[in-house]
């Protein structure tokens, strides 16, 4: 395939990162290594530090999405940037992710023309967001000629709101950098102290940190010098789960925000990973990037984690939101260690799949089609009045609740 110009807009903000930024850094990443010139255009403010690829598209404002707060980008100002850097990039493919969110994305696919790639995120049963907003996107969206979902769950969710279907592919890890990882001596456990390590925003309660906090009672009473590895920030989710562990607290250590570094370091050196999430999950990276340290995990039996974990022979499940659950499979994951490194072995072939050298030849076939598509039915992408979808978009600012899912 020839090389090619490609425009990457991130809807979220790179000030908070989270899962979808980092599938946008990576995925760009992979593309330059593969001979492509890319450009992702982001929410940040000017003197956020982005990676070299991602040009800031101003400060985010933010609300309440898909059960979070996410940080979004919308307005005039943010309309005028968007259509100058299409402009100045003069791309061959136009990939947004999560184009129906109100953000630059959505902003993006307003102005596109030519080849349009979105790819979908979001794993819900019911979006009071999407329900809103495909009729009045309807003309907006017949502009994309490919659609990607990062999962089975994504893809179900887009087909029920939006109709249509998706190919799914799934996000991306660099496998190796987590499997050739240094672990670190304060994070190893031994036989009499095992680790236990967490990764999420505390504040968000579907990250389940109140889940595993109500757990650690019962691990400590079948393993008493086990030490749980709580990585992330929010004062107000370390608070409230302090509260719940009481004289347990102890056993906790509290590590804030960690480098991409630091997080390989912890997966290489914890026993187990633990995975409480509630709900709203459409992936599971962190689940991946886990099991391309050889860490055994433990996680909640969502649709999307149960995929990952290959229905649980690479991972063991528990009910999700069941804190008893919880404890019953860490504590067998810790006293059968046997088990534990035949799951996590089992983990270490199947998650190649995910590595970046096969996601990225996926994403380039789709973008290939993309291109293909819109030679077939002739260059360029007529316009049309917008003013609908505008109102529509202009209205979510002045509502506290924009796509307030719960």
């Amino acid at each position: 395939m020839r090389p090619l110009r490609v425009g990457i807009v991130c809807p979220y903000s790179f000030d908070a990162p989270g899962g979808v930024q980092f599938h946008v850094r990576d995925l760009a990443q992979a593309l330059r290594a593969a001979g492509h010139e890319v450009s992702v255009l982001a929410p940040a403010d000017d003197d956020t530090e982005v990676p070299d690829v991602v040009t800031p598209a101003g400060r985010a404002v933010p609300v309440r999405y898909n059960g979070s707060v996410a940080r979004l980008s919308f307005g005039p100002r943010a309309a005028t940037k968007v259509r100058r850097w299409i402009d100045a990039g003069e791309f061959d493919v136009l990939h947004l992710h999560e184009p129906m969110t109100p953000s630059l994305s959505m902003l993006a696919l307003w102005v596109a023309e030519g080849p349009v790639v979105a790819t979908f995120h979001t794993s819900q049963v019911r979006s009071r967001a999407l329900q809103v907003a495909q009729p009045l996107l309807r003309q907006s969206l017949e502009k994309i000629s490919a659609r990607i979902a990062v999962s089975e769950d994504a893809r179900r969710t887009l087909v029920d709101h939006l109709g249509g279907d998706a190919v799914v592919i799934p996000n991306g890890v660099y496998v190796d950098r987590f499997a050739d990882a240094a672990p670190a001596e304060s994070w190893r456990g031994t036989p009499e102290a095992p680790t236990v390590a967490f990764l999420g925003r505390l504040d968000e309660p579907r990250k389940g940190l109140q889940v595993l906090a109500e757990a650690a009672p019962a691990i400590l009473a079948a393993h008493p010098g086990t030490r749980f590895l709580v990585a992330g920030k929010g004062d107000a989710g370390r608070s409230a789960a302090q509260s719940v562990l009481g004289e347990h607290g102890g056993s906790f250590t509290w590590l804030g925000g960690v480098s991409d570094e630091d997080k390989a370091a912890l997966l290489r050196s914890a026993d187990l990973y633990v995975a409480p999430q509630t709900g709203g999950e459409s992936f599971g990276i962190v689940l991946v990037e886990a099991m391309s340290a050889g860490t055994g995990v433990v996680a909640s039996d969502l649709g999307a984690f149960r995929r990952v974990l290959d229905d649980g022979t690479a991972g063991r499940l528990f009910r999700t939101g069941d804190p008893q659950d919880l404890a019953a499979s860490v504590v067998a994951a810790l006293a059968d260690r046997a088990d534990t490194a035949a799951r996590a072995a089992r983990a270490s072939a199947f998650v190649r799949r995910f590595d970046w050298s096969t996601v990225t030849d996926q994403v380039l076939a789709v973008y290939e089609m993309a291109v293909a598509a819109t030679e077939a039915l002739g260059t360029g992408t007529v316009r049309h009045d917008l003013r609908a979808e505008r109102s529509w978009f202009l209205g979510l600012r002045s509502r506290a609740d924009v796509a307030g899912e719960r």
